[in-house]
């Protein structure tokens, strides 16, 4: 089964990426939606970027959480610190 859009893989058209499998033409950029090749890919937090756009989402924030749309994890550290010195 293809991992984006949930319909049997022949095997001739399968590309595994990860542990997921995609049809040729499923398999693409999250942000760009170019079709992507296992020489072409980037995977980050289960989604998948060409070199390209992985490298400007980066740029935009200087790290691989905010560029992507994700929230960094030194406010999960921050947050879990305040809450272990509340209990002391």
């Amino acid at each position: 089964m293809c991992s984006a859009c949930l319909k049997p893989v022949y095997p001739m058209e399968k590309i595994v990426a990860d542990i997921h499998i995609f049809h040729k033409m499923c398999f693409c950029c999250k942000h760009c939606k170019k079709t992507l090749s296992i020489q072409s890919y980037t995977p980050l937090h289960g989604s998948y970027y060409c070199i390209f756009h992985y490298q400007q989402l980066f740029k935009r924030k200087g790290n691989y959480d905010e560029g992507f749309g994700h929230t960094q994890h030194k406010t999960q550290w921050l947050l879990k610190t305040t809450v272990d010195e509340s209990e002391a």
